[in-house]
């Protein structure tokens, strides 16, 4: 480390920290006595650095997919310093300079899609999608087309309508009731296919799309607003799609007039190799929300994104008082969002990171594999790009999960040796069995080699 804190210094910050902060996803009580909160004090490239000056490789990008071009970018810093300078805020009702900037280029990847409402979370991109459909139910069908579908194992947001529409009935549980509307389709986890009523062995991604099909012909095709998926299912189990899954769901969405929204909060801004895990499937989706990867949490930011249809909808009768999107979102007006956006967006491409993705994303999917050959208790791995996981089980011909307690045995024997993993957390009820990694997209061979044999450590320490 080449920080300025000293130990006295440090110790003063736990003990604020143990008496002040309430953290995100932990058990608390265990540093009323037994341990220290860890606070992570630098960073730089792949690796953070502890209170007590120890060294982390940390193969989940910020713990939550997030810090997709790595630590200590000074160029992102310094231009979101510039661009404070000179404006750091005013509200969304009005443009800013790195706003309009950021759209443009954007959207340059997207193409199909034209317009970009900014907010400050994935929870928040996705409630104003949600929101956006429920208008349309009522400027265009009189309120009657509101539902909106969401998929089992998906994971929206921490709000009570994302809640609503999440998937995993653990991290759901104690949060009702919740917004009606909100209607389960079944997952598309091939590994897990066997659990699914007559689910066949061939075409199984066909298959899959076809129980969406079959929600909707349930619900009423005239009351069904929107599809809600991600295209790579994240704290879900890291889920990629089997063959013939998306090309049928857009069959569907066209065929019932439901719009097609792609939570990208994880895949997006090159995560998968491509600049939105979507673009790897050939679908048009309607509104595609966006956060995490967007600045590479150099700055909140998040982004619904939507094609001029829908911008359209929402202008088509000026003199109607009501016709426009009554919203706003107050941290939506930030300019440093848009403007470390931009140089993150720099980054990526003048250092070839989609292509390192791809490659290292193959290499490291190898390596899991290897460790799956050695390892009984790897069931299955999977992924795309640099989002990848591997699914533990306590025996290969049951498939039974592995127990969630060995399961984060493992995260933490591979946090003791430095290196910083994953897994399904509190999300799943019995199969919080997936380990999970996304390196930041400047991962190396060296990084990889380093993740898998702690992994390969930890699962022999663990399981024998």
């Amino acid at each position: 480390m080449d920080g300025t804190f000293n130990e006295n210094d440090l110790s003063r910050v736990v003990e604020a920290d143990r008496k002040n902060v309430w953290h995100h996803l932990i058990q608390h009580q265990p540093f009323e006595s037994a341990i220290d909160p860890r606070i992570i004090v630098e960073g730089k490239g792949m690796k953070v650095w502890d209170q007590k000056g120890k060294e982390h490789l940390d193969a989940v990008s910020g713990g939550v997919w997030t810090v997709n071009v790595g630590y200590g970018r000074e160029s992102i810093a310094d231009a979101v310093r510039d661009q404070l300078v000179k404006l750091n805020y005013f509200a969304g009702s009005a443009g800013s300079i790195p706003g309009a900037l950021f759209a443009e280029k954007l959207l340059e990847k997207m193409p199909g899609l034209d317009r970009m409402y900014y907010c400050n979370s994935g929870s928040e991109a996705n409630e104003k999608a949600f929101k956006m459909v429920r208008q349309i139910a009522h400027k265009k069908y009189g309120g009657k087309k509101h539902k909106i579908l969401y998929r089992d194992r998906d994971y929206h947001g921490t709000t009570i309508a994302c809640l609503s529409a999440g998937g995993q009935d653990e991290r759901n549980a104690q949060y009702g009731p919740f917004v009606p509307g909100f209607v389960r389709v079944p997952h598309c986890l091939e590994y897990r296919a066997f659990e699914q009523d007559g689910a066949p062995q061939e075409n199984y991604g066909v298959w899959a799309a076809d129980q969406i099909e079959k929600v909707i012909l349930a619900e009423g095709p005239d009351t069904v607003g929107a599809l809600c998926l991600e295209p790579v299912t994240a704290g879900g189990g890291v889920i990629t799609p089997p063959d013939g899954y998306w090309e049928r769901v857009q069959e569907i969405c066209k065929k019932y007039d439901i719009l097609l929204h792609i939570d990208e909060v994880v895949c997006g801004v090159g995560r998968t190799g491509t600049w939105f895990g979507y673009q790897h499937y050939g679908i048009q989706p309607d509104m595609v929300t966006m956060a995490k990867g967007v600045a590479s949490g150099y700055a909140a930011i998040a982004c619904l994104v939507t094609t001029e249809a829908v911008f359209d909808m929402f202008k088509d009768d000026p003199s109607d008082k009501l016709n426009y999107f009554r919203d706003i979102s107050t941290f939506g007006g930030c300019t440093a969002g848009p403007a470390a956006a931009i140089e993150n967006m720099r980054i990526i491409e003048d250092e070839n990171l989609l292509e390192n993705t791809t490659q290292m994303g193959a290499y490291m999917l190898d390596q899991l594999h290897a460790l799956a050959d050695k390892h009984a208790v790897i069931g299955d791995v999977r992924g795309k790009g640099l989002f990848l996981g591997a699914e533990l089980v306590s025996d290969r011909d049951s498939r039974a999960p592995a127990e969630e307690a060995k399961v984060q045995a493992v995260v933490g024997n591979c946090m003791a040796q430095g290196v910083i993993i994953g897994a399904t957390n509190r999300s799943l009820p019995g199969k919080n069995n997936s380990l999970c990694f996304s390196p930041a997209l400047i991962a190396t061979k060296d990084d990889i080699n380093h993740i898998i044999a702690a992994v390969d450590k930890a699962l022999g320490d663990v399981f024998g």
